[in-house]
């Protein structure tokens, strides 16, 4: 039986499809890296603590819309990272009701051992390509994605 979904495709498949396939596998391709390390976090999650680490702290509401979640499974989410100790919720400076999220010493030791199977995964999707392509590929996804959300 063949599990390859662009086996089954008489013409080549849309730009959706082809971007969720790709997307699919990179998902798949960091878990089974996190996996080999031993640790139990979804890809979601290693999302959660790259945006900390990329971005520093902020508000659980702006770290949903960046990793695409809504509040109740962000809050899901943090609730494990928290119990781990790779996160904390820490009151907002300027805004007493509002929490900001922030990396442990723990979550930026983790995020740091997780930055080697990312550039891992990345390097091995674009293996077929050249550094002109890997260029033109960036290039071009930055393209779709502001055309996307310009609608104007």
């Amino acid at each position: 039986m063949n599990n390859d979904p662009l086996a089954h495709s008489s013409s080549r498949e849309s730009l959706g499809v082809l971007l969720g396939l790709v997307r699919t596998e990179i998902v798949r391709a960091m878990e089974a890296e996190i996996a080999a390390k031993g640790l139990e976090l979804r890809f979601t999650q290693f999302l959660i603590l790259k945006r900390l680490a990329k971005l520093g702290p902020m508000g659980a509401t702006e770290l949903a819309r960046s990793v695409e979640l809504d509040g109740g499974a962000m809050t899901r989410q943090l609730d494990q990272l928290e119990s781990r100790g790779y996160l904390r919720r820490c009151p907002h400076e300027q805004d007493r009701r509002a929490l900001r999220i922030e990396l442990t010493a723990e979550g930026d030791a983790l995020w740091q051992q997780l930055t080697n199977c990312n550039e891992r995964v990345l390097k091995a999707a674009q293996r077929s390509l050249n550094a002109t392509e890997r260029k033109h590929l960036h290039d071009y996804l930055e393209r779709v994605l502001h055309a996307l959300r310009n609608k104007n």
